[in-house]
């Protein structure tokens, strides 16, 4: 398949791989961090990890929208079913992330809410032309990548004058979260990133080019799949060794300087800054998540149904903040692989498709870390 086999092959990793090792300085540590989740998986899919040198470490970043929602907004989100009996619209990944008491959205569907799993916003959409009668709220959540889809259902929304539909919504922003991880009190000692390929799709690589000069970390804007990721490791090491603190961009078959204007005028025009908003692991940080405009205010189930700010805890002993701000590795985490499982997930990083604790998981890095080597082995294509 194209774009994707010839980001596979064996072959080409082994060389990338080799290219790595002789570019690496044996005296010094590189620790580079990932920001996405869907980097975090395909390192531990294909085995990327076996093949860096030892002095080569990869640090999981917060890049995972479901994982870095707090859980106050999963208990917003069960109040409006259970007080206000709307018909909630969400993706699947969200459905069973454990919100305060024990509870979840799947839990909350299963005790007689009205809760659907919805692949896109134009299924809610549907929902709400197809229940008149009924308030149907669809949870937004995502980076900037899932924002264009959103503003597009609020347009839509108005121009057809359906007054049941409304949006809740958590979309976040990349830029904020890679400096609130930088500026921590307790910083995270990261040498250069691993950023965003789907986000810098819509957003450009230009946004990075302020942080970069004034944190003075190397950026490369990495693609998903595996020989990506190696290519981009291996861009990062060069800078690194030259001392260049500059945004690359390794995936240009997707993302350009200025990203799809389109989109974000889209974006501009229905969304605006939170002054700011709580990430699981990063605490509150300022302009960092997007609201509807005053204009769409009825379209903003915020505003229709009162929604008050829930402070909630954690489970007790997990580790996902920790892990979401890359102080800590999954690892690290008591409850991974004995209570906290796939089946009976104590946090958001063992639920999500994108979480780091998943990624451990389902490629057996808990089982194996002793040894230090996946299971799965090279896992790519000859």
């Amino acid at each position: 398949m194209k774009y994707i086999d010839e980001f596979r092959q064996r072959d080409v990793a082994q060389q990338l791989a080799g290219a790595i090792a002789q570019t690496v300085d044996p005296a010094r540590h590189y620790r580079l961090m990932e920001f996405c989740g869907g980097h975090t998986h395909a390192i531990f899919r294909y085995g990327v990890q076996d093949l860096m040198p030892a002095n080569v470490e990869f640090i999981h970043g917060p890049g995972c929208p479901v994982c870095v929602l707090p859980t106050g907004r999963i208990d917003n989100a069960i109040q409006l079913v259970r007080e206000h009996e709307v018909i909630l619209c969400t993706y699947a990944d969200l459905m069973r992330v454990p919100a305060s008491e024990r509870q979840s959205l799947i839990k909350a569907k299963a005790a007689g809410g009205d809760i659907r799993m919805v692949y896109s916003t134009q299924d809610a959409l549907n929902i709400a032309r197809d229940n008149p009668d009924r308030q149907v709220v669809f949870f937004a959540i995502g980076f900037e990548t899932t924002t264009p889809p959103t503003a597009v259902a609020v347009k839509q929304a108005q121009a057809e004058g359906l007054k049941n539909f409304s949006v809740f919504c958590n979309h976040v922003l990349t830029p904020a979260a890679m400096q609130a991880i930088l500026n921590a009190p307790e910083p995270v000692q990261i040498d250069g990133f691993l950023g965003p390929s789907h986000v810098s799709s819509v957003i450009g690589s230009r946004p990075y080019e302020t942080f970069a000069e004034q944190y003075a970390k190397p950026i490369v804007i990495a693609g998903f799949e595996p020989l990506d990721v190696m290519q981009s490791a291996l861009m990062l090491i060069r800078q690194l060794n030259a001392g260049r603190r500059q945004v690359e961009n390794e995936y240009s078959r997707a993302v350009t300087r200025d990203g799809n204007s389109k989109a974000q005028a889209l974006v501009a025009e229905v969304l605006e800054l939170r002054p700011q908003f709580e990430w699981r692991g990063l605490g509150l940080i300022p302009d960092s998540a997007l609201r509807i405009k005053p204009q769409y205010a009825e379209f903003d189930a915020e505003r229709r149904f009162a929604m008050p700010a829930i402070k909630a805890s954690d489970v007790k002993g997990c580790e996902c903040p920790a892990i979401l701000r890359g102080a800590k590795k999954p690892q690290d985490c008591k409850l991974l692989g004995t209570v906290c499982t796939p089946e009976n997930p104590m946090g958001s990083c063992m639920v999500s498709s994108e979480g780091a604790c998943a990624a451990y998981w389902s490629y057996g890095r808990v089982r194996n870390h002793s040894a230090g080597k996946s299971p799965n082995g090279l896992a790519l294509s000859n």
